[in-house]
């Protein structure tokens, strides 16, 4: 008896450590207007970004991802793993008090289910309008804007409900960096989730702590933004090395939506159609890089599509959570790609900015007007593909989106009468080749 319960107490010593560590360390950086063209290991012409590629080269790289076009509506999806007409947050304007925007008691936000797991949560930098404030939506500790619109270059910032106001001089970014940098430190020993919502490459384009002194011109800020960018997410992988915590952390960097409509750049000598607030490809198609050493395969590509929605529910996973019943969630875990396995990935995605919405899948796209698209050069091109013109295999994927998009019904969720849309946005509804 008495060696019955010395193995059984042997046994549960174990087991404690090996279930503690099943649970990684998230770390989620979350770019701004930064696309695909804004990034190294994606095949930008003109722009460098060596520690993102290295993290790439040291994990997993989806060549398709999609967000939603503009910040707020992809930092619902986000936060919620749930499509923009399920939570009213559809625009950026959302957020308002009398808008449809979502509302955190309504929705299980995955820091939330993190935060029940057993994890320390924490986020600073652009909250932008998701609306309410980080706690809220289940972050033990932030810093962020005290301005619904993410204001960066004013300087005041908000901690933990407490407005400060920084001295003369201060970088708001350095300050975001200082505050995720120092929440690993206390928590290294406890699984946390953090946040890291970057301020770049927003516009305005301003000078950083490392422009020359002679730089004034804003392509070449451009350009210093994104070096600085860079370098932050190669300076959080580097801490996290520092610490011990590299091989325990899964690290994944992504951009919000497309790059801003004037910094416009090229892959392989080529634009990429459509950008930031376009219902284009250019507008919702982001870099989606997910490294963890010893457990993503080091330098795969990745061809299965993954949607916004989707980290909400590997977070979940990995993290042990459970989503609760009883309420509709749109993501699809890529969890087990991360391990280097088959998974089973999403057929399609589901794109909404207010009014227009599509959903695509891995040839073709259609949009709320059942508008068909080849996608074949995406995402240089986007061609029409009329009923009369079709084959067999648009008419297939006719059929096939006509009925994801029927399911959804998107028309009768939630509406935002008051958001409205940003000038010149039905100018550029109609993709062209």
């Amino acid at each position: 008896m008495r060696t019955l319960l010395r193995s059984l107490c042997l046994a549960m010593w174990v087991a404690g450590p090996l279930a503690a560590a099943t649970q990684p360390n998230i770390v989620f950086i979350l770019s701004d207007d930064v696309g695909l063209d804004n990034i190294g290991c994606y095949g930008s012409d003109k722009h460098k970004t060596p520690a993102i590629d290295k993290l790439a080269a040291a994990g997993l790289r989806f060549e398709t991802c999609y967000a939603a076009p503009l910040c707020g509506p992809s930092r619902c999806l986000l936060m919620s793993g749930r499509y923009a007409f399920r939570t009213g947050g559809i625009t950026n304007q959302s957020w308002r008090p009398n808008g449809p925007g979502a509302k955190s008691p309504d929705e299980n936000p995955v820091a939330k289910l993190l935060k029940q797991a057993g994890y320390a949560t924490g986020m600073a930098g652009k909250w932008r309008q998701v609306g309410e404030t980080p706690q809220a939506w289940g972050f033990d500790e932030y810093l962020t804007d005290p301005t619904a619109g993410g204001w960066y270059w004013q300087n005041k910032v908000l901690k933990n409900g407490e407005e400060i106001t920084l001295p003369p001089g201060a970088y708001a970014p350095d300050r975001v960096h200082q505050f995720a940098l120092n929440f690993m430190r206390r928590h290294k020993d406890k699984p946390f989730f953090f946040y890291y919502s970057m301020h770049h490459v927003h516009a305005p384009i301003l000078r950083t702590p490392d422009t020359a002194a002679n730089n004034s011109l804003t392509p070449e800020l451009y350009e210093d933004n994104i070096r600085y960018m860079d370098k932050q997410v190669g300076a959080v992988v580097a801490e996290l090395e520092k610490l011990g915590l590299r091989e325990k952390t899964l690290v994944i960097f992504a951009g919000d939506n497309g790059t801003a409509l004037n910094f416009p750049s090229t892959i392989g000598g080529r634009l990429i159609n459509g950008k930031k607030a376009s219902m284009l490809e250019g507008g919702s198609r982001v870099p989606f890089i997910a490294s963890w050493p010893g457990t993503t395969p080091a330098g795969k590509v990745c061809k299965d599509m993954v949607s916004f929605a989707d980290p909400h529910a590997t977070l979940v996973e990995l993290a042990g959570a459970k989503l609760p019943e009883g309420m509709k969630f749109d993501g699809r875990s890529f969890a087990s790609q991360l391990r280097g396995e088959a998974g089973h990935p999403r057929e399609w995605a589901y794109v909404q900015l207010g009014s227009q919405w599509f959903v695509r899948n891995a040839g073709f796209k259609m949009n709320e007007r059942a508008e068909l698209f080849d996608m074949g050069d995406a995402p240089f091109v986007e061609k029409p593909v009329a009923p009369e013109s079709d084959t067999e295999a648009s008419k297939a994927a006719r059929q096939r989106l006509a009925a994801v998009l029927a399911e959804l019904n998107p028309g009768a969720g939630k509406t935002d009468p008051g958001g409205g849309k940003r000038p010149g946005q039905a100018k550029r509804r109609n993709p062209q080749p």
